[in-house]
């Protein structure tokens, strides 16, 4: 399995091109601001062929660049229903502090010509790669996780059984800002103890923002991630520093 990723943008949002290998399709996950050059520099390097966008969720840093990267390929774009107004109007989603980087720029966004809406449960087969969706609002109404099954050549690498593009819910150290439209952090919560606790510690987590970390390390030391298993643990998350956009 091949997973090129680089950070794209101001933002600095990672955008992830996943392939069964090298000269196969592949798919493209939360491609931001500036993101088409890196995945065109990916897709050449690799020989790959991109026939589906992934968004985790529709706040700009994510999904700047899904309607030229989707035309560029003839890709189909896959958006929750929750988010999927933020694709022609993303400033209904921003921060002022975004929205602040913006100033002066002339921009308009559209949706992709093709766009198909996830739902919570399904399991997509794109790319020759299988995708489970969960929905996990929180960060915003349609935020989702995507989980693909991690294949290895044998004897090379740890033993992992899946990779979770996890958006802006979780990431090393922390969880996704709960301040921005659409987003409420006792929703973040529940979804935080309904799709991130019950997986096996050796899922690795591939967030939208900062480093990759793995659940095992994320139930030993996120401090949000330990209130919920003892909430007797000391301190108010709702406090405690969250990240995105």
């Amino acid at each position: 399995m091949l997973i090129a990723a680089f950070p794209a943008g101001p933002w600095g949002t990672n955008c992830y091109v996943a392939a069964t290998g090298p000269g196969s399709e592949c798919v493209v996950i939360d491609p931001g601001k500036d993101a088409a050059g890196g995945v065109a520099d990916v897709v050449r390097e690799h020989r790959l062929k991109p026939v589906a966008v992934l968004l985790t969720h529709g706040h700009i840093d994510h999904m700047w660049s899904v309607t030229p990267v989707a035309g560029a390929y003839d890709a189909t774009a896959w958006i929750h229903p929750g988010d999927r107004h933020l694709l022609t109007d993303p400033m209904a989603g921003i921060s002022r502090e975004s929205a602040g980087m913006l100033l002066g720029g002339d921009y308009e966004f559209t949706e992709p010509d093709s766009v198909a809406e996830l739902a919570d449960g399904a399991t997509l087969e794109l790319a020759g790669l299988s995708f489970l969706v969960d929905h996990t609002p929180g960060h915003t109404e349609g935020s989702v996780t995507f989980r693909t099954p991690w294949t290895a050549p044998a004897g090379q690498g740890p033993d992992i059984s899946e990779v979770m593009f996890s958006g802006d819910l979780l990431f090393a150290g922390s969880i996704g800002r709960t301040d921005l439209p659409g987003g409420d952090h006792d929703t973040m919560l529940r979804s935080l103890a309904a799709k991130v606790l019950p997986l096996a510690d050796d899922v690795v987590v591939l967030p939208g923002h900062g480093e990759q970390t793995s659940i095992g390390r994320e139930r030993a030391t996120n401090p949000f991630l330990l209130d919920l298993i003892d909430p007797r643990e000391s301190g108010d998350s709702t406090t405690r520093a969250t990240r995105g956009l």
